[in-house]
């Protein structure tokens, strides 16, 4: 599979970016304009959580995708009182508790944007540059907390004899499962083979020092 890096911003002026439900829920037949297109975040750490129960597998996806742990979730860490706080049933309710200003352990203010979109809210653009930039993010599907970890694609084209429009087409998110460290914990979401309306919703989170 090809693997797009340098090459995207030459794509990013042209094209209209279709929304997540339509890229992962089924489209209307178009021109396939490239093969697939996998894009991965690099250097994770890989984790594995304490335990099988919800709470523990939010803490340790939250400290997957932000691989700090003065961030989160080791002890006296920025966000570890705020995300135990958070109902790990909602990543909505994540959202709110993460959103906004925290300390450090030392005291160092930091800024957390958390930006919780349902699946059909979410963009394919968004997912796109999301993992280009190399920042993860976290996906409920089922009622279960998943990191996302990268994704295939692939550009086509919509139209008719008046014209076409070029767009991205999600097939998969590739997702980890922090309850297991064997061949459990690698899971794809196939747009042909599974669901959209059981995904509840998808969590974009990044920090910076204040």
């Amino acid at each position: 599979m090809t693997r797009l890096r340098c090459c995207w911003p030459a794509f990013w002026g042209k094209a209209k970016l279709l929304g997540l439900s339509l890229a992962l829920g089924g489209f209307a037949p178009g021109q396939i304009l490239n093969q697939d297109v996998e894009i991965e975040v690099h250097d994770l750490p890989s984790l594995m959580a304490r335990t099988p129960h919800s709470s523990d597998v939010l803490l340790t996806s939250l400290d997957t995708v932000l691989h700090d742990p003065e961030i989160c979730c080791g002890r006296d860490s920025a966000l570890v009182d705020s995300a135990e706080a958070a109902d790990p049933h909602s990543l909505k309710d994540v959202a709110t508790k993460l959103n906004g200003r925290h300390l450090m352990g030392d005291g160092r203010p930091i800024k957390v944007t958390a930006r919780y979109v349902t699946s059909d809210q979410a963009n394919s653009g968004d997912l796109i540059t999301s993992i280009l930039n190399q920042h993860a993010m976290l996906m409920q599907w089922n009622s279960h907390v998943y990191v996302v970890h990268g994704l295939v694609y692939q550009w086509v084209a919509y139209g008719d004899d008046q014209g076409y429009t070029q767009g991205t087409v999600i097939r998969k998110l590739l997702l980890w499962d922090t309850r297991y460290s064997d061949s459990r914990r690698e899971v794809v979401f196939d747009r042909t083979t599974e669901d959209l309306s059981k995904v509840q919703g998808l969590l974009f989170l990044q920090w910076s020092p204040e």
